[in-house]
């Protein structure tokens, strides 16, 4: 699984080389495109696929988001039986994202939920902090993210069970990222997500704050074409996967690929991915399916714009 990850990671490296080469040049030679403007559209949507994007919405601009994921395409619950998962919905999400000014975004969202708990309500905000200029004098975006998530579950009868809630805090989790992004040239753009997960209720030996790194890239193919791709790697204790191993729980790291669609105001994407969730405080600690043992589900994420300010 390691080499796996290393690969995924190289791959997604290797790529920016041969697109950062044009716009050195064009440093370097001093031609007359290289501009101190600010470099707009590194990503075309406010997420990759299941990871944040360092873009921020313009002022006065809602986005209306749904995210969908369903089942297993193989495995024990995939396969014909269930259309390759089609009969399925893991989790489904529905979000207002309104853009405060340029730089400040805040939104409001449900989920049907996967894992642990479910019916959730997310309150979320991004500031974007850093902006890459033309002329490479500011070489990454900064974006900062963070949401508070709770659940509306009726509580277990059982103390011992995670969902039980002795108080309102227990039903809350929190996440944290920094998204620093970089465009190379027009076609590709990577973004790295080191990234903070609390949750306040959690099962005897799984981890309340747990910290993971993330990596997402999109590759331009046409004017309104790409490829995008995300992938994270939760830093889990050993202890913890080895307890939780021996209940036939094994966790796994979420990887996304799909195909990205601009149709004017919609931003339209087609994407596989392992995660059975959409918010980050469940994908990320939560992932207990594999692509390797056919437990990836097909998915996608629609947004539409509307411009309410100026």
């Amino acid at each position: 699984m390691k080499h796996m990850q290393l690969r995924i990671l190289s791959a997604l490296l290797l790529i920016a080389p041969a697109a950062v080469a044009q716009d050195d040049l064009g440093a370097i030679f001093g031609k007359d495109s290289v501009r101190r403007d600010p470099v707009i559209a590194t990503f075309k949507s406010t997420r990759i696929i299941n990871a944040q994007s360092n873009e921020t919405l313009a002022r006065g601009d809602l986005d209306f988001r749904v995210a969908h994921r369903f089942g297993d395409m193989g495995g024990a619950d995939g396969g014909s039986a269930t259309f390759f998962g089609i009969d399925n919905s893991t989790d489904i999400r529905i979000a207002f994202e309104y853009g405060i000014t340029d730089r400040l975004t805040a939104g409001v969202s449900r989920a049907k939920g996967s894992g642990h708990f479910s019916q959730l309500y997310e309150v979320l905000g991004k500031f974007k902090l850093l902006q890459q200029t033309m002329d490479n004098r500011v070489p990454l975006a900064i974006t900062l993210f963070g949401n508070a998530v709770v659940t509306s579950m009726k509580s277990s009868p059982d103390k011992e069970a995670v969902s039980y809630f002795n108080k309102f805090s227990s039903r809350m989790s929190y996440t944290a990222q920094a998204v620093v992004a970089r465009k190379f040239g027009d076609r590709f753009s990577l973004a790295l997500l080191p990234s903070y997960v609390h949750r306040n209720r959690v099962g005897y030996m799984d981890m309340n704050n747990l910290f993971a790194l993330g990596v997402g890239g999109r590759l331009r193919f046409s004017k309104r074409v790409a490829l995008v791709v995300d992938y994270f790697v939760p830093f889990r204790d050993q202890a913890s996967k080895d307890y939780y191993k021996t209940l036939g729980i094994e966790y796994y790291n979420p990887l996304g690929i799909g195909v990205e669609i601009e149709t004017g105001g919609h931003v339209f994407h087609l994407n596989f991915t392992n995660s059975t969730a959409t918010l980050e405080n469940q994908f990320i600690p939560e992932t207990t399916t594999s692509w390797l043992q056919g437990q990836f589900r097909w998915g996608f994420n629609i947004s539409r714009r509307f411009s309410l300010g100026h």
